[in-house]
């Protein structure tokens, strides 16, 4: 195996854990985006972005997890995890959106210790890794405020925490610092143009959720990330000239790169 392919390998299994990606329908309402098809191997999870307010800026939560485990070991993550049966709401016993949320606001508690609003959440995304990836991860990404209290982790499957300015955290990843996967590394970096925790949450209820489904490729000594709306997104080859909606991966820092349009306001 040449080590472009244990790069790819070893990439594709780390994003696999991300919990990235739909692939059911969310049920979240009119307006908040068209649901993905479904994907039967994938399993459902949710993870919510917390955010506070600080005198140099916006900080958010990021867990790191224990590096034995199986999916994203060692990467600092978002508080999430997969959704349980018992986040089904007997009422609506199908709505797997309905589910994300409650499942969202559950693993923050008991990976962070913090009790979550669920009112406050706001959908922002939803990923789906590479075909690849051994286990795949059907996940809703959710943004919210974070409450009052002391963060307090296991020290089993969490590691560490830290409060960290999006910017911060991808500088630290380009250091080497820190591992982030590719749905945590895009959302820091939408999240920097934000100024406060305000503007934030105005800008997720203001925008689409979108779908993000991975495809990834070598070129070269880079692994490359693609996604909707890239010239090279359906034939999986990165040198298609035209709009690029890509993350480029490269030892020395990664470039993401987007000229495709972005999703247009709910309806």
């Amino acid at each position: 195996m040449s080590s472009q392919q244990e790069r790819f390998g070893e990439w594709a299994r780390r994003v696999g854990g991300t919990g990235s990606g739909s692939g059911v329908d969310p049920g979240g309402g009119p307006g908040r985006g068209p649901a993905e098809p479904a994907v039967p191997d994938a399993v459902p999870a949710a993870t919510v972005i917390l955010l506070r307010d600080t005198p140099s800026g916006v900080e958010t939560l990021m867990l790191r997890r224990d590096s034995r485990l199986a999916f994203a070991g060692g990467a600092w993550v978002f508080p999430g995890g997969r959704i349980d049966p018992a986040d089904y709401e007997p009422s609506h016993p199908g709505d797997v959106y309905r589910a994300a949320r409650r499942a969202a606001v559950r693993e923050a508690a008991e990976e962070s210790g913090l009790e979550v609003d669920l009112a406050g959440l706001v959908w922002l995304s939803h990923w789906m890794p590479p075909p690849q990836t051994p286990r795949r991860f059907s996940t809703w990404f959710f943004v919210a405020p974070a409450p009052g209290g002391e963060v307090r982790v296991d020290g089993g499957e969490i590691r560490e925490h830290m409060w960290v300015r999006p910017a911060e955290a991808l500088e630290r990843r380009d250091a080497h610092e820190v591992e982030l996967t590719p749905p945590t590394w895009v959302t820091l970096h939408e999240l920097r143009a934000s100024s406060d925790v305000a503007s934030a949450l105005a800008a997720a209820r203001a925008g689409r959720p979108e779908h993000f489904t991975t495809k990834a490729c070598i070129d070269g000594t880079e692994v490359i990330a693609l996604w909707h709306g890239d010239a090279g997104y359906e034939s999986g080859d990165p040198s298609v000239p035209g709009p690029r909606h890509r993350l480029r991966m490269i030892d020395h820092g990664w470039r993401y790169e987007r000229t495709a349009p972005r999703p247009g306001p709910p309806e």
